[in-house]
């Protein structure tokens, strides 16, 4: 199944648990005709993906048993859908698995770690405000804070809202360039009538690029990883658009990466001192280690 594929499935399954949710009965005929798919499509969401709910049919329409209406939020409706939508790919996910943590009353048990996420609660408007704006290709406008500066934008693209590390962004074109701006500091939204057309090479960097840096010219980076660490980097990309060249005799790594902007890369190599090391471009190592023996110095 490709990305997009799945990406359709899960926000198929998404709006349909959030009809449940709030204690609509579906007719599979109507849904079928909503999302643009066939009824067996629906009939397996329903009878297959969504087996582990307590659903009631009666007259060919499902409902959520009653006792379990409202108990979802948001985030909950994101996660149930997206483990529902790839349940087929791991044995684990079993039907008794899912109802379990449906049950909110088993969520006690549940103690999930990970990334702090911004809280976005209260701008929920205007969220969904560039969500529209975005699917029907309207320019935007808006003002955007810098410190203590606000600075107005105009004839803005939009293309993504994406979450990078927790945070919001929205990836957009302006004159021709594809920018991020920070979600939380946008302020002031217009939405315009003139809509524009999307281009495709944009919509492909977005899905290709890892991060919120995008420029036209990437800078490569290569790095020393010692053995001591090499395991962290060898089980997934830890560095944006990271690339494993070369294991080392040592066990150690020779990693490298195409970056937008060297911000993209010093954090991990602050985050891993001293178990990595710059090797190229020359001198970025040096100018590392000045700034690390100035911060000592103060």
């Amino acid at each position: 199944m490709s990305k997009g594929n799945h990406d359709t499935l899960v926000y198929r399954l998404a709006q349909m648990l959030y009809k449940l949710n709030q204690g609509e009965s579906l007719d599979p005929f109507a849904l079928a005709d909503e999302f643009g798919v066939n009824i067996r499509t629906i009939q397996r969401d329903l009878n297959e993906r969504f087996a582990y709910l307590p659903l009631n049919k009666v007259e060919g329409r499902y409902q959520l048993d009653q006792t379990f209406l409202g108990k979802l939020n948001l985030r909950d409706i994101e996660r149930f859908s997206g483990l529902a939508g790839i349940r087929g790919l791991f044995p684990s996910l079993s039907d008794d698995f899912l109802r379990d943590i449906f049950d909110i009353r088993m969520q006690s048990a549940l103690l999930v770690k990970g990334h702090n996420y911004e809280n976005i609660s209260g701008k929920e408007g205007l969220f969904r405000a560039l969500e529209k704006a975005i699917v029907a290709h309207c320019c935007i406008a808006f003002d955007y804070l810098r410190g203590d500066e606000r600075k107005p934008y105009t004839a803005i693209e939009p293309y993504k809202l994406l979450n990078n590390k927790g945070i919001w962004y929205l990836a957009a074109s302006d004159g021709g360039k594809l920018k991020t701006f920070s979600f939380s500091q946008i302020r002031h939204l217009h939405v315009d009538n003139h809509q524009f057309q999307p281009d495709p090479q944009i919509d492909q960097r977005l899905t290709e690029e890892d991060g919120i840096w995008f420029t036209e010219e990437k800078k490569e980076i290569v790095l020393n990883i010692s053995r001591e660490v090499a395991g962290y980097f060898k089980r997934r990309k830890l560095i944006a658009n990271q690339v494993l060249e070369k294991e080392l005799e040592d066990g150690g790594l020779i990693v490298s990466a195409k970056v937008g902007h060297q911000n993209q890369i010093l954090p991990i190599v602050r985050y891993w001192i001293p178990h990595i090391r710059i090797i190229s471009p020359e001198g970025l190592q040096a100018e590392l280690e000045s700034e690390l023996a100035s911060y000592l110095n103060r």
